[in-house]
């Protein structure tokens, strides 16, 4: 459940953000009260005509002074409004962008684990919705919220100075309105926070079907995922509903209310004018000044709810904000006297935030240059622990060092530079393919892309309409998966690390190319100690040393032939394993076929029929 604050302690958490526009937005501010006070002088303007000369034998001049000065009036109204958005645009769309930029670079620091909790829509209506929504707030609704207080407040400060009977009454209206005020701002708040937070989990709904749709399409589960997504949209209108209701009431209470009280103002006012203590000129000045006044009152439902939907945007803005990085370079970095990339797990432990212990009391000893292999059951912690190495989690206990030096000890950047990964589940970036490649090494040479993609047995880039410059689409659903695996693992290799991580990227390679792979590594990264995650025994025999884990532990460390001969449970994994590659994109792909020959052959049929 979100933290409840004040809408004055969560507007004030932008105040550093807008502090180097202030000067802008109170020159805003001046010129669109500039142009409410024009407003109100117009009024006063018809009750000097209509007292001073508006009777028989008058000069009729002063109509016409009258019409010029209500014209210059009217123009300068306009050219404050106008002088307004001049102001105020520029500057409150250059906070929305740092605030997004922000944003944005703080889901880049903040730990995987976070990643784990949010939906990407969440995040996405966060940095777009909201920070597109406090834009317009800063620009119109904050400045016109002020400007409306204060039209209002110097209305009816020259409505008691015409007529403070009138005046009484008009102000009567405003004492049921301000108690309603209280409700609607409670009611509305919570709507408001109901209703972005489903359009997060809406967009979120639409960003998984979008990258599922050939998972959907294959099982034929599009009509489900449609009824999904009907009824979370469903949802979100019917709180949509509920807020443009609560908005309505609001807005009629305070319209009917001020009408109302202007309807036995004129009445009263009638019956001043007929006992001589009010003149006509003020009766009809006083009116002009109501109807003035009485327009920001109506348009305070929508400032209203803009600003408590502000509120609402600020405060889901600063969940994120304020959420730490807990993994951040220490005070005071170490680095080994000599980089050879030997690794060590020391009784090392770790569980998620929710209580679940995965891995303890992890000991192994990888030495310099070395290919060790880690096997197990399904759901044994092996990915997690290969996550350890880089700091995309942190031990909950123990340790794991680089050449004797706690990972936690290094500054996160430099940890970049040592430590390379690759992952089963490929992510690859709407780019090039030699963006993609170069990704942890932007600096290299041509040449040391041509030998990434060489050893990852990537050559299939050349042949791409661009080559290697070739777009390959969001998340590169325009390769098959083992292509993308070789990208993926073209990538790490083009760090040059001294300690490359890989979480099974081979899994969708043949066995003769997977041997070329781990040949070509070999020789290219002899120095660079190796840390993979087999699921196949191919990828097992090809390994210096293999460490097999049961229970969250290490409990066996050898060759693939001395664990073979000595250990039951290893024999058990090996066993288990897979002998094959896995392209779920082509199983996809002849899952579609198979479907499509089917619907032929059934048309084909009921035609014959």
């Amino acid at each position: 459940m979100a933290k409840q604050t004040s809408f004055f302690t969560s507007v004030k958490r932008l105040y550093p953000h807008v502090k180097p526009i202030l000067p802008r937005l109170f020159m805003g501010l001046v010129s669109a009260l500039l142009a409410s006070i024009m407003a109100l002088a117009i009024p006063q303007v018809l009750r000097v005509l209509i007292n001073g000369s508006l009777h028989p034998g008058g000069p009729t001049d002063a109509v016409w002074i009258s019409a010029v000065v209500v014209l210059a009036l009217g123009i300068a109204e306009a050219g404050l409004v106008a002088l307004r958005r001049q102001f105020v645009i520029n500057p409150a769309t250059t906070v929305e962008s740092r605030m997004r930029v922000s944003l944005y670079g703080h889901l880049q620091d903040l730990t995987v684990s976070f990643h784990d909790r949010w939906g990407s829509g969440q995040l996405l209506s966060r940095a777009m919705t909201d920070l597109n929504f406090l834009r317009r707030w800063m620009a119109f609704g904050a400045i016109m919220l002020v400007v409306t207080t204060l039209t209002v407040v110097i209305g009816v400060a020259v409505m008691f100075a015409m007529s403070w009977q009138l005046a009484l009454i008009f102000l009567a209206a405003a004492v049921p309105i301000m108690v309603y005020s209280f409700r609607f701002r409670r009611r509305f708040s919570l709507v408001t926070r109901l209703s972005q937070d489903q359009a997060g989990d809406l967009a979120t709904t639409v960003e998984e079907s979008v990258h599922g749709i050939r998972v959907l399409k294959a099982f034929g589960r599009s009509r489900e995922a449609l009824e999904n997504f009907n009824e979370q949209a469903e949802e979100l209108r019917q709180t949509e509903i509920a807020k443009a209701k609560h908005q309505a009431t609001f807005t009629l209470v305070v319209t009917l209310l001020p009408e109302l009280a202007l309807g036995v103002g004129l009445v009263a006012g009638v019956l001043l004018v007929s006992m001589g203590q009010l003149s006509i000129g003020s009766l009809v000045a006083f009116f002009g000044t109501a109807a003035v006044v009485a327009a920001p009152v109506e348009f305070s439902g929508t400032l209203l709810a803009m600003a408590l939907t502000a509120k609402t945007a600020l405060d889901r803005h600063f969940e994120v904000m304020d959420t730490p990085n807990t993994i951040t370079s220490p005070a005071n970095p170490r680095t080994p006297k000599e980089l050879r990339g030997a690794l060590s797990f020391k009784a090392a432990g770790f569980g998620f935030d929710d209580g679940a212990r995965l891995l303890h009391d992890v000991t192994l000893d990888i030495r310099p240059g070395e290919t060790m292999a880690l096997v197990g059951i399904t759901g044994s912690g092996k990915s997690a622990l290969l996550q350890l190495v880089p700091r995309l989690y942190d031990v909950s206990e123990g340790s794991v060092t680089i050449d004797g030096v706690d990972v936690r000890d290094f500054s996160v950047e430099q940890l970049k530079t040592v430590v390379a990964v690759a992952f089963e589940d490929t992510t690859l970036f709407s780019s090039s393919v030699r963006d993609n490649v170069l990704l942890g090494a932007p600096d290299a040479s041509e040449e040391a892309l041509e030998e990434a993609l060489d050893v990852a047995q990537a050559h299939f880039a050349y042949s791409l309409p661009d080559g290697v410059g070739t777009l390959i689409g969001e998340e590169g659903l325009s390769l098959s998966g083992g292509q993308r695996q070789r990208i993926a693992l073209a990538r790490a290799i083009a760090a040059k690390p001294k300690v490359l991580v890989l979480d099974d990227p081979l899994s969708a390679l043949d066995v003769n190319t997977e041997e070329l792979v781990e040949a070509r590594l070999r020789e290219v990264l002899r120095d660079t100690t190796t840390l993979i995650v087999a699921h196949r025994p191919s990828t097992v025999a090809l390994a210096d040393r293999v460490a097999l884990l049961e229970n969250g532990s290490i409990t066996a460390v050898g060759t693939h032939t001395e664990l073979l001969a000595n250990n039951a449970h290893y024999r058990y994994v090996i066993a288990s394993l897979d002998s094959g590659p896995k392209d779920l994109d082509l199983e996809l792909d002849e899952l579609e076929h198979e479907l499509d020959s089917e619907q032929h052959m059934d048309q084909a049929g009921e035609g014959r029929r």
